[in-house]
């Protein structure tokens, strides 16, 4: 092969003798004056490098030949170097030695320009080619006086699952180029999926980084892309950290863009008064708690009791969810329940609810309700679960009753039907839970077949002062009653209360005032 202009190298490998003459005879026509030949084997006094050396010395008599060693005992190689220069034979090695040596200088400087290639990749988002975050890290490391500002495209992942991720790419290559034309004072970065950086050279205090923000969003967001004939209209949010203290500047930022995005505003700035991290740590321990509660069996049923408006007595007990903590601590389920939906445990909280009510009521006689959400319904894994159970026990079956969330919007009427209808079927009932709070919609309550409506205690909990209040929970009654439905009246807290639900016709009463959820059946005295 050619190791470069000047010089040329062959090399060849034998196993035996009977390969010297072909091996000789294809070096015989190179030029012996300038030639340097090496002769590399376990042991010297082989048949096969004695009978290479006699034919070598025939072949190419002016060649100098050279005898090395190395630890191979089954090959001996050969390698022949000739220059193509007019020199003195006598430094005919010398010049072959130097030409290696170039040649090897010239192979360490093209390594050393791929190892930059390879490192300039290592820090380049190869999409934007702008830096990326390995980059971001390094210079925030090296400038402990830099600012950071995230920037993300809030629209994007709709805007990447409606035209697909072509498009989606092409997006973010075009916000690159915006914002490293917009932002010419500043390095810019792209970070991973939907979110770029600006580095400041220097951090700033709270108001001019407000001042600052305020210009910026102004200048950035009306951002177009067009794409063939499509119109894309980009969305951005943007964060910040004013702590002088660059110590987890990235996550601090990061944190800031989160709540940004929960509250709609077009930015945020993070400040250590504010305790983001205090948040987040307790969500981590209330995250394990939960993991343990559900682990260790300690999600069960409180039980509250529902009366009879007309004689006083107890009709049914509505089960309720309740994590115990290792101490005994009782956590109600509005800490707890969107703890389990975030780290994908719900499924196992309902269905532990579920079967633990089921069996607190086979022995009894007394009617339960359980509550399930929109989500339970809408889950075929809740679906199957819950018929296998009432098809367990008829008797238990007839006395369930499964208390729909109201307050979540039903967007899916026909799989709510298909529930209702299923459930029906084995004798169970179903009721609206919380009927009057945000998403009220008389109209589905004909579409939909359910035996009770509870009526919200948002509602109930004023309606001997409000009159409202009164007048609004006056037609959720006088409506139901036309459709045939029951009405349960939720959050009766006093006496004069109680008063006022009677004197409606609300068919059954749930409150503190009747009976507080307790892990044991009976109403408190």
């Amino acid at each position: 092969m050619n190791q470069n202009s000047v010089l040329e190298v062959k090399n060849f490998i034998m196993n035996s003798s009977s390969e010297v003459a072909d091996v000789v005879e294809q070096i015989s026509g190179m030029d012996g004056e300038r030639m340097l030949i090496h002769i590399v084997s376990y042991i010297h006094n082989t048949v096969l490098v004695q009978n290479l050396k006699s034919a070598l010395k025939k072949v190419v008599p002016h060649a100098k030949v050279t005898l090395l060693k190395h630890q191979n005992k089954s090959q001996t190689s050969l390698t022949v170097y000739v220059i193509d220069e007019d020199i003195e034979v006598q430094n005919i090695s010398d010049e072959i030695l130097k030409e290696l040596h170039l040649g090897s200088e010239n192979k360490d400087k093209s390594i050393r320009e791929y190892r930059n290639k390879l490192f300039s990749r290592y820090f380049t988002d190869h999409l934007t080619n702008l830096p990326n975050v390995y980059q971001l890290r390094k210079d925030l490391h090296e400038n402990e006086d830099a600012g950071l500002i995230i920037v993300n495209v809030d629209n994007f992942q709709t805007i990447n699952n409606f035209y697909g991720f072509i498009v989606g790419d092409y997006v973010i290559e075009e916000v690159g180029k915006y914002l490293k034309n917009v932002i010419t004072e500043h390095k810019i970065y792209r970070l991973s999926g939907d979110e770029f950086a600006i580095v400041l050279e220097k951090n700033m205090g709270f108001y001019d980084l407000k001042e600052y923000l305020t210009e910026l969003y102004e200048s950035l967001k009306n951002i177009v892309v067009k794409y063939q004939d499509i119109k894309i209209y980009i969305d951005l949010t943007l964060a910040s950290c004013a702590n002088r203290d660059v110590k987890e500047m990235f996550s601090k930022v990061s944190m800031a863009l989160k709540y940004a995005k929960d509250i709609h505003v077009p930015f945020w700035i993070y400040e250590d008064r504010m305790e983001f991290e205090n948040e987040y740590e307790r969500n981590l321990k209330l995250s394990a708690l939960v993991r343990h509660a559900i682990e260790n069996s300690n999600i069960v049923p409180y039980y509250q009791a529902i009366v009879d408006n007309k004689t006083s007595e107890i009709t049914k007990y509505e089960c309720l969810a309740r994590l115990i903590d290792d101490n005994g601590k009782v956590l109600p389920p509005k800490l707890f329940i969107p703890v389990a939906k975030k780290i994908k445990a719900y499924n196992v909280l309902t269905k532990t609810i579920i079967e633990k009510s089921f069996s607190a009521f086979k022995d009894s006689n007394m009617d339960f309700s359980i509550n399930l959400s929109i989500e339970d319904i809408m889950s075929s894994n809740i679906f199957k679960f819950i018929i296998d159970k009432l098809k367990e026990d008829s008797e238990v079956s007839s006395r369930v009753t499964f208390e729909l969330l109201e307050s979540e919007a039903i967007q899916d009427f026909k799989k709510v039907e298909r529930f209702i209808g299923e459930v029906k079927r084995y004798g169970a009932d179903v009721a609206i839970d919380d009927f009057g709070s945000g998403y009220s919609n008389f109209s589905y309550l004909t579409k939909i077949n359910v035996s009770y409506i509870k009526i919200d205690g948002s509602l109930i909990q004023d309606i001997d002062v409000d009159k409202n209040a009164f007048l609004v929970v006056e037609t959720i009654v006088r409506f139901a009653k036309k459709l045939g439905i029951k009405t349960i009246a939720e959050y009766v807290w006093s006496s004069t209360v109680m008063d006022v639900v009677k004197e409606l016709g609300i068919d059954y009463s749930q409150g503190f005032y009747i009976d507080e959820p307790s892990i044991h059946m009976g109403r408190d005295e």
